[in-house]
This record gives C-alpha cells, structure tokens and sequence, in this order.
C-alpha cells in the first residue's frame, strides 16, 4: 500500500528495483546451484569469471574490478586454489606480485557457470529484440559507471 507522500513516480520506482532484484536472482540462481554443489559460492563465482576473461591478471587488478578489499577475496580466493580451480603465480616483471589464471577443471566449471546466464540473456534478446537489448546495455552502463570503466584494457 502506498503512503500518502508516495507519487506514482515512487510506485513506479520500487517496482523498478523489485524487477532488479528478482531479475537478479532470476540470472544467479543456476550458477549458486552449480556452486553449492562444490560448496562454493557467488564471490567465487565473480572470481572465476573475471580471472577467465582477463588470464594473467594480477591479484591487485582483480581486488579494483571486484570492489572487494584483501581480507573479504582472500578466503574465497585460497580455497578456489586449494581445490584446484585457480593457479596463483609470480609476475614475471615483478615477482612480488600475484598473477591469477584458471586451471582446466576451474576453466571448465566457469565456462558452465556462465553459460547458463549466457543462455538465458541469449533467450531473452532474441524475444525482445535488437533495439530491447540495447537500451537494456544502455541502462545498465548507466547503473554501472560510465561506460567503459568495467571495459578489459
């Protein structure tokens, strides 16, 4: 029920974010099955899936993209290399630093990871058409930052 000081605007609004969050939920809930079943979960997932899109990354490159400080990616990150799905090793130009690239078996799990999410944003695109999806990229840069400050380099 809405309250007396709650335009339209606001209804609108919170359906808005209501569609956001069970949208989301709608995009990880295949990926958080597939991870439950190793015991692992969504942060792992982010890991996997930034660390097979930019191999040879150092760990500091991958704390900036994820937001995420040393202490909350240490754990996730120890345990996806103590079963075998990360491989951390030196820098050959700075041998302080940690570079990241995904074993097979890690390359595999991520590659089933995300084509469940690729399949579903492939069904939806394709029933709502080219000029849907590009608003939807549109608004979701917007959401993002400005466009190309989540962009590989």
């Amino acid at each position: 029920m809405l309250d007396q000081k709650t335009t339209a605007r606001d209804a609108e609004l919170f359906e808005a974010i209501e569609l956001f969050f069970y949208a989301f939920r709608a995009f990880t809930a295949r990926p958080d099955e597939i991870l439950a079943e190793r015991g692992l979960a969504r942060l792992h997932h982010r890991i996997l899936y930034f660390v097979a899109r930019r191999p040879g990354q150092r760990v500091s490159d991958l704390l900036a993209t994820l937001g995420v400080s040393k202490q909350a990616l240490h754990a996730p990150l120890k345990q996806l290399v103590e079963v075998g799905l990360v491989l951390v090793e030196a820098d050959a130009s700075d041998g302080r630093a940690r570079c990241l690239s995904l074993t097979a078996e890690g390359a595999e799990l991520e590659a089933r990871l995300s084509q469940t999410q690729r399949e579903l944003l492939a069904r939806v695109f394709a029933g709502q058409g080219a000029a849907a999806e590009l608003a939807w990229r549109q608004v979701m840069q917007e959401l993002a930052g400005t466009p190309d400050e989540h962009e590989p380099e």
